[in-house]
């Protein structure tokens, strides 16, 4: 059974290697937060465990265990933070750190039963799929919103952003997911959109945003 902090250090390299599969020890170090010879000495001991791979001066790579594993406590993440949208009334902006918590919880059947009343989510608040019971994940085929064309109707659907900050700004312009969107400019200049939905019949994203939000085209 891992510790809070290897299951830490597990979700961080199961985040990094979605798109890559190794890991700069100084990479993980900077999202992690600590000192190069902290994480060092952490993924020692998480290789005695067949979670990683690792070599002296070479990057760090998680093993099919370390990627279950790893898997699994991001399950129990993101139904923390589905459960606390859906069943407690919690912002989609306040939920990341209880699940930080509650995460570390190891009760298997306590998760189980938050999946069931849920009735069984496949992605969390933000979008991001929930890994199944096998720790295996859904590919989910979006694009970011920055790639759409002027006339082009499309649905929010995820997040590649879902820090605090960028939610607040988004309940701001009451933009959430679901919601069907039509690109009615595009800025040559600075690749800014103005879009419609809802109740807003204009309104300006930059690119900033608009490369954090995610969508598929309306059929």
């Amino acid at each position: 059974m891992a510790s809070s902090t290897e299951e830490n250090y597990l979700k961080v390299l199961f985040n990094l290697t979605q798109e890559k599969t190794e890991v700069p020890i100084s990479e993980l170090a900077t999202h992690l937060g600590v000192s190069m010879p902290t994480v060092n000495s952490m993924i020692k001991n998480m290789q005695k465990n067949d979670w990683v791979i690792y070599e002296k001066y070479k990057p760090v790579t998680l093993t099919e265990i370390g990627k279950k594993t790893a898997a699994l406590i991001v399950r129990k993440h993101r139904l923390t933070e589905m459960f606390l949208v859906n069943k407690m009334g919690f912002g989609w902006e306040e939920v990341h750190e209880i699940a930080e918590q509650i995460e570390h919880i190891h009760a298997k059947k306590f998760f189980e039963r938050m999946d069931e009343m849920l009735g069984f989510p496949t992605v969390d608040p933000h979008g991001s799929p929930i890994p199944d019971k096998q720790g295996r994940i859904q590919e989910l085929h979006y694009k970011n919103l920055s790639l759409a064309q002027a006339g082009n109707q499309v649905i929010l659907s995820a997040l590649a952003d879902s820090s605090s900050d960028f939610l607040e700004f988004l309940n701001s312009r009451e933009l959430k997911l679901g919601m069907e969107l039509k690109i009615l400019s595009r800025e040559p200049y600075d690749s800014s959109m103005t879009v419609s939905y809802g109740d807003r019949k204009s309104e300006t994203l930059s690119e900033k945003v608009c490369e954090k939000l995610l969508v598929r085209l309306v059929e």
